[in-house]
């Protein structure tokens, strides 16, 4: 694969996978737009392996504060003691994630790749969810913070997870979607979204980087390693930029973006087919 085009994927995918703008949708529009020939399922999980690599460091005290729950946790209940709240955080998350990994195995089964993979839908979903994200941030106080997300809204949080599967929803987006619809505040929201994102992608990584790795492919195999180490240090800047907007701003500015994306591309879908995407 043509270094600039591991560059153009890994920025795409950097930027785009913790901002409520759906990557995988913009992954799946970079060979449409471009010419270039599809990259194909392998490269689309290397840079989202790249992206949770960025998202661990930057969330490092959550982890290892969750980490030291769990191995506290058999001696806080031998000794009759409450458990630490990095331990229910914990837990909260595998509510969030089961309805996802549940609903993943059966798209993968029953559905058609290139259905889910169409600009129609992909313009559809990016305006559609995009235009929810603004009416759920804007019509919801703030009033919560991430430990009042209770085990029922972690599991409406991961129902509405699973949209995440059509492409253009945005995973970010709609779990935060969910969490504002809940009351809870825009950086808190984030923050929840992006920890609940780690689960995800190394149930999806996982999966992709064993078929990786058995089939043998080299050249595949180091593509793959240079567009995950470009989209990790793409999405550690994009993570610290969303963290910080959103302790003084709200989410505005990426529905503004989705409405006229996916305006776009209902544009070229309906009203210019000869352009070719």
């Amino acid at each position: 694969m043509p270094f600039i085009q591991s560059i153009v994927l890994a920025a795409v995918q950097g930027i785009t996978e913790f901002l409520p703008v759906s990557s995988s949708g913009h992954l799946i529009l970079v060979p449409k737009l471009t010419g270039w020939p599809d990259q194909g399922l392998a490269i689309d999980v290397a840079v989202h392996v790249g992206t949770l690599l960025a998202v661990m460091l930057y969330f490092w005290r959550d982890i290892g504060g969750i980490a030291g729950a769990v191995l506290r946790a058999g001696s806080q209940m031998a000794n009759h003691r409450p458990l630490d709240q990095e331990f229910w955080l914990m837990i909260k998350l595998i509510v969030a994630t089961l309805p996802v990994v549940a609903a993943g195995y059966w798209v993968n089964e029953y559905l058609s790749d290139d259905l889910l993979r169409s600009v129609t839908i992909i313009g559809w979903t990016t305006l559609g969810f995009g235009l929810l994200l603004l009416f759920a941030d804007k019509t919801n106080m703030t009033i919560r913070r991430l430990d009042h997300i209770t085990y029922g809204g972690a599991l409406v949080i991961g129902l509405f997870q699973i949209l995440a599967l059509i492409p253009g929803t945005s995973r970010a987006g709609i779990t935060m979607t969910a969490a504002r619809f809940l009351g809870v505040e825009c950086q808190d929201a984030a923050r929840f979204s992006l920890l609940l994102s780690i689960p995800v992608i190394i149930a999806a990584g996982s999966l992709k980087g064993l078929e990786l790795y058995q089939s043998g492919n080299q050249l595949l195999i180091d593509d793959a390693l240079t567009v995950g180490g470009l989209a990790f240090v793409f999405a550690l800047f994009a993570i610290a930029l969303l963290m910080f907007w959103l302790k003084r701003a709200s989410f505005t500015p990426f529905v503004v973006y989705r409405v006229i994306l996916g305006g776009g591309l209902l544009y070229f879908a309906y009203g210019a087919p000869g352009l070719g995407i």
